[in-house]
C-alpha cells in the first residue's frame, strides 16, 4: 500500500454557510489536518477520508448543539479515533439510513479495522443513492487495492477521476496499477499489454518520470526503438541525470545506428556512474562502431578493470583482435570467454573463425557446430559453417548451412522493414540497421 498523506483542498467560500467558518468542529478538522500531513502511519483510505470530509463540510447544514454531523465524524476518524467516528457515523445513520456521506465515512472506518467485506457493501450503498459521489467511488477502489485486486480498482477509481479530475490521489492510485498490470504482462511475454495499459497510464499524468521509463524499456524490448527514444527523452526533460534513462536511450540510439547519439548518451552515464562495468562496454561498443578502434579498446579495457570476471568485453576485444588479423590474440581473448561460458555462441563463432583462417578446418566445424546448437539465430556462425563444410568437401551439408545464413539475413532485413512500417515514418530519419555481434 502507498504512504498515507493526508492533503487538504480549499474549500470555496459560495458554497459554505458563514456559521461554519468559526465552528468548533472545523477548527478541529484543520489541526487534526495538519498533525495527520507530519506523520506516515495512516493509509492511504485516511487520506481519503479527510478529502470527502471537507467535501461534506461545504454541503453540511446546521443542526442541532449536540448532535453529531458528518463534520465531527470526519475530525474524529481523521485523528485515529476510530471508536468515536463509529458512534458519531451510527447515529447519523440511525437518523438518515440514505446519508451517503456517512455511509462512506464508516466504510472508512470499516476498511481501517480490516472489515473489507463490510466496507465495500457500504461504498456501494453511498453510490447506489449518489451515484456522482466520486470519494465513494475513490474509497471503493482504493479498498480493492488494500485487499489487493488490481483489476477490480480500475474501475472505480477510473470513475472517481471521471467525476473529479483534481484527485491527484486517485490518479497516482490508477497509474501504480497499471504499472503493475506492465510488468506483470511483460514477465508473461504479453508485450503489447503492457504497452496498452502504460499509454493510458501516461494519458493520466505524461509527468510521470516512471511510466515514461517503463515505456521506453518496453518500447526497447518490442523494437520500437524511436518509440523508446521519445520516453527516455521525457524522462531526461524531467531528470536530466536519469542514469537509467541515459543507459535506456543509449541502448535505442544503438540500434537505430544513430551512434554519435548513443556515445554522448553513455558517456553522460559514465559521467554519473564512473564505476559501472556496463557503460564502459556500452561506450566501447559505439566507439567501435564509430571507427574509433583505439577509444573502443580503452573503453572495453576500463570495463575489464573494474569488473575481470566477465565476458562480453573479452568477446569485444577478440573480435577487434581478429578483424585486425592477429588471430593469436583473438584466440586467447575467446578461449578465455569460453573458460568461463562453455556454451558462448559468439565465443564459439569467433574461435570457429580463428581456426578457419588457420586452415583447421575439423576443429573450426566442431566449434561452429556447438555456436549452432547454442544460438541457432546465429547467421554468421552459419555461414562460417557453410564455408567450413565446403573446404571439408560435405559439399550438400555447406550447401544447408549457408542457405541458413542467407534466410536469416533476409529475415533481419524483413523484421527490420516490417519495423519501419508499423512506425510513425515522421519519427525516423535514416536508415536503422542493428549493429552487427
Amino acid at each position: 500500500m502507498y504512504t498515507n498523506k493526508i492533503r487538504t483542498r480549499q474549500i470555496r467560500t459560495n458554497r459554505i454557510h458563514t456559521h461554519l467558518h468559526d465552528a468548533p468542529s472545523v477548527r478541529r478538522a484543520s489541526v487534526v489536518a495538519r498533525r495527520c500531513s507530519s506523520t506516515s502511519r495512516h493509509t492511504i483510505l485516511a487520506g481519503v477520508l479527510f478529502l470527502v470530509a471537507l467535501s461534506a463540510f461545504a454541503e453540511a447544514f446546521p443542526q442541532a448543539v449536540g448532535v453529531p454531523t458528518i463534520r465531527d465524524a470526519a475530525a474524529a476518524l481523521a485523528a485515529g479515533d476510530l471508536k468515536g467516528a463509529e458512534t458519531d457515523l451510527q447515529l447519523l445513520l440511525r437518523a438518515n439510513s440514505t446519508n451517503a456521506h456517512a455511509l462512506n465515512l464508516l466504510g472508512i472506518v470499516r476498511a481501517q479495522q480490516k472489515r473489507e467485506g463490510e466496507a465495500e457493501s457500504l461504498f456501494k450503498q453511498a453510490i447506489a443513492i449518489q451515484p456522482d459521489f466520486a470519494g465513494a467511488h475513490a474509497g471503493l477502489g482504493l479498498l480493492y487495492l488494500q485487499m489487493g485486486d488490481d483489476d477490480r480498482a480500475i474501475s472505480p477509481l477510473q470513475e472517481a477521476l471521471r467525476l473529479d479530475p483534481t484527485r491527484t490521489d486517485v490518479q497516482s492510485a490508477l497509474i501504480g496499477v497499471w504499472r503493475r498490470l506492465a510488468h506483470a504482462a511483460v514477465q508473461q511475454g504479453d508485450p503489447e499489454k503492457a504497452l496498452a495499459v502504460l499509454i493510458a497510464a501516461r494519458k493520466l499524468n505524461s509527468s510521470d518520470r516512471d511510466v515514461q521509463y517503463d515505456l521506453g524499456m518496453v518500447s526497447l524490448h518490442m523494437s520500437l526503438f524511436p518509440d523508446a527514444v521519445n520516453a527516455f527523452n521525457e524522462v531526461l526533460k524531467l531528470r536530466p541525470d536519469d542514469a537509467a534513462a541515459l543507459y535506456g536511450l543509449g541502448r535505442a540510439k544503438i540500434s537505430m545506428a544513430k551512434f554519435h547519439d548513443a556515445r554522448q548518451a553513455f558517456e553522460h552515464y559514465i559521467q554519473l556512474r564512473p564505476a559501472d562495468t556496463s557503460g564502459h562496454y556500452a561506450l566501447g561498443i559505439t566507439l567501435q562502431a564509430l571507427q574509433r578502434t583505439s577509444d573502443a579498446r580503452a573503453a572495453y579495457e576500463r570495463s575489464i578493470a573494474l569488473q575481470p570476471q566477465q565476458t562480453e568485453s573479452y568477446l569485444q576485444l577478440g573480435l577487434m583482435d581478429l578483424d585486425a588479423g592477429n588471430t593469436s590474440a583473438a584466440a586467447e581473448k575467446f578461449e578465455r570467454v569460453l573458460k568461463r561460458a562453455p556454451q558462448h555462441a559468439g565465443a564459439l563463432t569467433g574461435l570457429g573463425r580463428v581456426k578457419f583462417q588457420e586452415k583447421q578446418y575439423a576443429e573450426a566445424a566442431t566449434l561452429l557446430e556447438k555456436s549452432v546448437a547454442a544460438y541457432a539465430g546465429s547467421r554468421e556462425a552459419h555461414y562460417y559453417l557453410g564455408l567450413t563444410d565446403a573446404r571439408l568437401g560435405k559439399k550438400e551439408e555447406s550447401e544447408k548451412e549457408l542457405q541458413t545464413a542467407s534466410r536469416l539475413e533476409h529475415e533481419e532485413v524483413e523484421k527490420h522493414q516490417n519495423m519501419l512500417q508499423i512506425l510513425d515514418p515522421d519519427q525516423f530519419q535514416g536508415t536503422a540497421t542493428a549493429p552487427s555481434r
